[in-house]
């Protein structure tokens, strides 16, 4: 097992202070989270002794070695704080570092400014502005014309024929002003540490997710017989083309491999269990094999290519679930017990989480054998990517060391920098967060619990401005385990609140098959699907469905070509939170400026959720026009995405959203 991490001492603090450098991750032991074409906010914390001015600008070096300059900004009057945005368009690490500098301009003019206009001290501050010019002219990384103007300068603020007020006012033309914007006059230059930020493919950091159990796709029930078929990778392709038209990404697939029989568990988790029951497909392991094998109901490895190879065809890729447990018929068991944990009495404890207890499946000990454990875990990562998966959803990660996450995700992206690891974390944040520090690119989340109004403006602004640089969200809105309350008692206007709040507030998504037809079953103090697809097969009839009235697939279909359609929605970082009246009434928003976007036009999204799936709802909600790139004051149109309707609005707006018909508005502010 190789120690990739490199742990950097403190340095002393620079003639210029530089602190609070963002992004960085627990300062700088880990990269920052990126992905090609995502907008880095830069920050940093930079002031001197005194009252001279200072300036900041970021040096970025590009995976391919291609250092760029970018000024920053000054924030806030009094806070000292300088920030920029960038693309990162490139694949792979980022360097960069904080360059703070003494403004030998603006401390003078500022000083010049004031004396000359008094009557205070004026030949002398305008030969002070004399010396500073001439000084800044014979620097030899000036450009020739750049010295020129100042050599010019200089010997006019010499010109005692004119009054220090008119040799003031030479020295404030937009030429000079040009000149000393491209070519600071600096001095005292000083540089921050060097941050890396891990810049990864795009879907490594937005996309939208689709998950189904390829063994009902296709399965059958012959009513003679009372047996069932498996579906199969040749059924369950028949499926990908709609996930691909709902405009999915990403298909995610429970785990294929063989299941066991020891202990196999029933419908709902119960310990009868009949002939024809398939068991959880993460009791991993049986005579077919383990981690490496497929499960023979589900066909062949060659079926399996064939499956990802279609896949891909669409436009689709194959995220697999590394679940890192066994069966008791795994043949780890057999080879290598250590890998378990031994019980006072002998026997291998099985998993439990009380009250629940799993007798199906064995957790792996991951501190028994630790290099055994390890590099069996990277060869069979190392297996499926040569099968042409580049995605695994981890189950339970949090159960598992972090020391080991670090060391495998690091091996892996080292030789495979495309591979993507979703961590199924529902668990502690300083857990959640740690993995996500440690290399995991996206996690699981608490918006699955948050539905409220202030519950979702708070977490909104958690994951998009407090944890972003290391905790890239995946806004999931059921899964097979998770049906909570709101979705169980709010129908469809429930479904359509939470698909349209995830899809529009994160880039990253997902969907467990089954939410587009609102299945739903009420069950009063129970966070968990009846019948659970978990331990039964589960075909659809998605046709029918269709027909009936009762899918929602349209509604998801168009969630995400607004997605696609809307560059502002392919970022984090950029969701700001705005006011309503109303207690249930959410108003965030999405903006790029021009500059900033690929279509190299401003788009911003204004996103106004009833949270209420019981009710019509009416407020005024009160825009932070800055935030949307609109002047103070001003009017502007927007049209409603879902609906086509367009509206002119302002700074405070009358809105009614009816659950039951429409009740989210996604408005896109027409900027032309």
């Amino acid at each position: 097992m190789s120690n990739y991490i490199e742990y950097r001492h403190p340095a002393p603090i620079g003639r210029l202070p530089i602190l609070a450098v963002a992004p960085s991750v627990e300062d700088g032991r880990w990269p920052a989270k990126a992905f090609a074409g995502e907008i880095i906010s830069f920050s940093a914390n930079v002031f001197r002794e005194g009252h001279d001015d200072v300036s900041a600008e970021v040096l970025l070096i590009s995976p391919a070695g291609i250092q760029t300059v970018h000024r920053m900004h000054p924030g806030a009057p009094g806070s000292d704080t300088w920030h920029t945005k960038i693309v990162l368009a490139e694949v792979g690490n980022y360097r960069f570092t904080i360059r703070a500098f003494a403004d030998d301009f603006l401390t003078w003019h500022h000083n010049a400014e004031i004396k000359i206009h008094a009557g205070i001290d004026q030949e002398l501050m305008l030969l002070e502005g004399v010396n500073l010019f001439t000084r800044a002219a014979s620097q030899k990384s000036r450009s020739k014309a750049n010295s020129k103007l100042l050599v010019a300068l200089a010997q006019k603020l010499a010109d005692e024929s004119l009054s220090p007020v008119a040799r003031l006012e030479l020295a404030e033309t937009a030429e000079v002003a040009n000149a000393i914007t491209d070519e600071p006059i600096r001095s005292l230059e000083t540089e921050s540490s060097e941050f890396t930020i891990n810049c990864e493919r795009k879907l490594a950091g937005c996309g939208a997710w689709y998950e189904f159990f390829p063994r009902s796709e296709g399965a059958a029930f012959d009513e003679k017989t009372q047996t069932w078929t498996s579906g199969n990778f040749k059924t369950a392709g028949k499926r990908l083309a709609a996930v691909k038209d709902m405009g999915f990404d990403i298909l995610y697939m429970p785990p294929i491999h063989p299941i066991g029989v020891a202990h196999r568990k029933g419908p709902n988790n119960t310990l009868v269990v009949g002939p024809q029951d398939p068991g959880s497909p993460w009791a991993i392991g049986g005579e077919a094999g383990g981690h490496d094998a497929i499960h023979p109901d589900l066909g062949t490895m060659a079926d399996f290519v064939a499956f990802v190879k279609k896949a891909n065809h669409l436009g689709l890729e194959i995220a697999l679930d590394l679940a890192l447990q066994a069966s008791p018929d795994h043949p780890w068991v057999k080879s290598n017990p250590q890998w378990f944990t031994t019980r006072a009495d002998g026997s291998i404890a099985y998993a439990e989480n009380p009250p629940k207890k799993y007798q199906d499946i064995y957790p792996i000990n991951f501190d028994n054998d630790p290099e055994g454990i390890y590099n069996e875990v990277l060869r069979v990562v190392l297996f499926w990517i040569s099968k042409g998966v580049k995605i695994f959803r981890v189950d339970n990660p949090h159960t598992k060391p972090v020391a080991f996450w670090e060391w495998l995700i690091g091996e892996v992206n080292n030789a495979h920098p495309e591979v993507i690891f979703l961590a199924e974390a529902f668990t502690r944040p300083s857990m959640m967060h740690a993995l996500g520090k440690t290399g995991f690119q996206q996690s699981y989340t608490y918006f699955t619990w948050r539905n409220s109004k202030w519950e979702l403006e708070q977490y909104l602004t958690e994951v998009a401005h407090q944890t972003a640089d290391f905790f890239r969200p995946n806004f999931w809105v059921s899964t097979p385990d998770i049906l909570t309350q709101y979705l169980q008692f709010g129908g469809k206007p429930a479904h359509k609140i939470r698909a349209a709040i995830a899809a529009m507030a994160t880039p990253n998504w997902g969907m467990y098959a089954g939410y587009e037809l609102v299945e739903s079953v009420a069950r009063p103090g129970a966070e968990e699907h009846i019948d659970s697809e978990k331990y039964e097969y589960k075909p659809r009839d998605w046709k029918a469905a269709e027909k009936g009235g009762r899918s929602i697939a349209d509604y998801v279909s168009r969630l995400n070509h607004i997605r696609k359609e809307n560059p502002a929605l392919e970022q984090l970082r950029n969701l700001e939170i705005h006011g309503s009246d109303d207690s249930a009434i959410l108003c965030f928003s999405k903006h790029i400026n021009a500059e900033h976007s690929p279509t190299q036009e401003a788009n911003t999204i204004i996103v106004v959720a009833n949270t209420d799936p019981h009710a019509v709802r009416e407020s005024t909600v009160h825009l932070n026009l800055e935030k949307l790139g609109l002047a103070a004051g001003s009017s502007f149109k927007v049209t409603d995405l879902i609906t086509g309707a367009s509206f002119l609005w302002s700074e405070h707006n009358y809105v009614k959203l009816d659950a039951f018909v429409e009740p989210v508005h996604i408005l896109r502010v027409e900027h032309s």
